[in-house]
């Protein structure tokens, strides 16, 4: 008897689009849908060779000739605090955090748009509607959660970070944040944030997603250390050269 749940996902790639991140570039993703009882273990099998989730999706970048975007992840339990990381979180010392179930609401939304217009208005995603947000954050076929960050003396609703929940860590999907005080530094503050509960958790990484090191939008992930990128032959230091077996 064949369990159908368990057999072999099948895979699909993208039309060719231009590429995000590095100019002249075009990209391709090979992908497959996350569904049945089984959802949460492909999810993480494919996220330890590359894959990342959108909505009830898995992908990866499956680029002709380029292979620019690595995935990577923070080792949370060996991470220290250096002088900047510091700064940061003296910053952010008036703000409270709060793990919610993934459900939207109408205060996220209208912070992600502020978000989006400041910061990627002319990105794929600068339209998205209130629908369309309801969809990436609440068709999760995976333990998900929503960190909501507030101002402890108003509430004010200062950033989100929509992050999923695996059995080695956490995998940040995707924050966004108020950008009218950048001396917050809320988006690096946010990874630190979610770095020291996978340690409070005795969860040994952080996931970060795709790192292109060229791309000025990208290279922010390169300053968490100790940093490991997924090359042809597992994970690996970011500053070491890909292991040959």
């Amino acid at each position: 008897m064949t369990d159908q749940g368990l057999q072999f996902p099948k895979f699909y790639v993208t039309a060719p689009s231009p590429c995000p991140y590095l100019d002249g570039k075009i990209e391709r993703k090979v992908f497959t849908e996350l569904r049945g009882p089984d959802a949460a273990a492909l999810n993480e099998a494919l996220g330890r060779v590359g894959f990342r989730r959108s909505q009830s999706v898995v992908y990866r970048p499956a680029c002709e000739g380029c292979s620019e975007c690595v995935s990577v992840r923070v080792r949370a339990k060996e991470f220290r605090l250096g002088r900047s990381s510091r700064r940061v979180m003296k910053a952010n010392s008036d703000l409270k955090s709060e793990v919610r179930p993934p459900l939207v609401t109408e205060e996220q939304y209208g912070l992600l748009q502020a978000y989006l217009g400041a910061r990627h208005s002319d990105g794929t995603m600068a339209d998205m509607t209130a629908e369309e947000y309801c969809d990436m954050v609440e068709t999760s076929p995976v333990p998900t959660v929503l960190v909501e960050y507030r101002r402890a003396i108003d509430g004010r609703l200062m950033a989100v970070a929509l992050t999923d929940e695996l059995s080695d860590g956490l995998s940040m999907i995707y924050s966004f944040f108020d950008t009218a005080d950048a001396g917050r530094s809320l988006g690096t503050y946010i990874i630190l944030d979610h770095i020291e509960r996978a340690r409070h958790a005795n969860q040994p990484y952080v996931y970060l997603g795709y790192w292109v090191k060229d791309s000025p939008k990208m290279r922010y992930k390169g300053r968490f250390r100790p940093l490991e990128r997924l090359g042809q032959n597992g994970w690996f230091d970011v500053d070491a050269p890909d292991r040959v077996k």
